[in-house]
């Protein structure tokens, strides 16, 4: 079997040292730095020499039995992220544990930040947020993306695209981070992808930003792209060796995928345009990974306020007491799927409920 050389040819990135420097020191302008002029200058003579050997993982130790080569050095981020993704499916699998929630708010607006102000995206989810809490049984996590605006140290790097290279290249979870050579650290999906795996209901509520989903989000679900086939031994490719990953590829890829049937709730809401067409991606996204949809009430696409002054949109949510009542329907309609499904059966989801508007 003959196997593809990678294509190359792109304009190399690698920065000179002086070029380095100047932008590893940028980020210490405030004037409280003046007096460690000398120390951030070894600091800097550390980072360069790490840079320039191109040390993205530092640490590592021996995979050990259950991989392909077990004298592969694993780094060890990458190792404990995996772990943790073991002992969520452990609880994800547990008959006799709660039922599992993951509901993510995916506004970057919060008061805690410069637009001054909360989004809506995080009100409606937390009204749907109550509904389930109040449930038997049940444990309920909230992913509030607008964190990675208004907290520090709080990033997604984005995907990198290596399933496009070859399936295999993709690991699962993603290897690509930490890169401390780049310092490219703080990435956040290591603590998310266990949020995902454990989790029996995921409900996802997002604005409209440009007749997409919001940046954060959009992130998180390229970041997802290796639950979805990715690669769960890095050994096999020894990291990233693209050679090896065409040719694991090419001898029949199975696609494994690791969140297959977790039920999901989509609720988008918009201000003049593009909801509909945001619902719908979402919804294809998550189908595409093997996740099924609750039923057709917790799949929601409304306008808040519609072409109203951005100044009155949480009034404009105040007075929408349908929406509101939507927004109760699909939390409803996500928990009796979870626990339909999780009994063994799965009832016709939401037929006891009444829908606030009529056609």
């Amino acid at each position: 079997m003959s196997i593809p050389e990678a294509r190359t040819g792109t304009p190399n990135p690698t920065l000179d040292e002086t070029e380095f420097r100047r932008r590893f020191l940028q980020q210490f302008q405030d004037p409280a730095f003046e007096a460690l002029a000398e120390e951030l200058r070894r600091i800097a003579d550390a980072a360069w020499d790490a840079y320039s050997h191109y040390r993205k993982s530092p640490r590592t130790r021996k995979a050990g039995p259950g991989f392909a080569d077990p004298d592969y050095d694993l780094a060890i981020d990458w190792i404990a992220a995996k772990e943790a993704i073991d002992r969520a499916q452990e609880r994800h699998d547990d008959p006799g544990g709660p039922s599992r929630f993951l509901l993510i708010s995916s506004a970057s607006r919060s008061e805690h930040t410069c637009p001054g102000e909360m989004s809506k995206s995080y009100r409606l989810m937390d009204i749907a947020r109550q509904v389930i809490a109040d449930a038997e049984n049940v444990e309920v996590e909230v992913l509030d993306l607008s964190r990675l605006a208004s907290e520090y140290g709080r990033h997604i790097h984005p995907c990198k695209t290596c399933f496009s290279t070859a399936a295999a290249l993709c690991h699962w979870p993603c290897s690509c981070y930490p890169n401390y050579s780049l310092g490219q650290v703080q990435d956040w999906m290591n603590d998310i992808y266990p949020k995902w795996v454990e989790a029996h209901g995921i409900m996802i509520v997002t604005p409209v930003n440009w007749y997409q989903v919001s940046s954060p989000l959009k992130l998180m679900m390229d970041r997802l792209v290796c639950a979805d086939g990715g690669n769960p031994d890095p050994t096999s490719t020894h990291g990233k060796t693209v050679a090896e990953a065409k040719e694991l590829e090419l001898k029949g890829w199975d696609y494994p995928r690791h969140l297959s049937g977790r039920l999901f709730s989509v609720v988008v809401h918009g201000d003049a345009e593009g909801a509909e067409g945001v619902r719908r991606s979402l919804s294809d996204w998550l189908r595409a990974m093997d996740l099924a949809p609750a039923g057709n009430l917790a799949e929601l696409d409304r306008y808040i306020g519609y072409w109203k002054p951005y100044a009155t949109s949480h009034e404009e949510l105040d007075r929408d007491l349908d929406v509101q009542a939507e927004i109760r329907n699909a939390a409803w309609t996500l928990l009796d799927a979870v626990t339909s499904k999780r009994a063994g059966y799965r009832a016709k989801t939401g037929e006891r409920l009444q829908e606030p508007r009529q056609k």
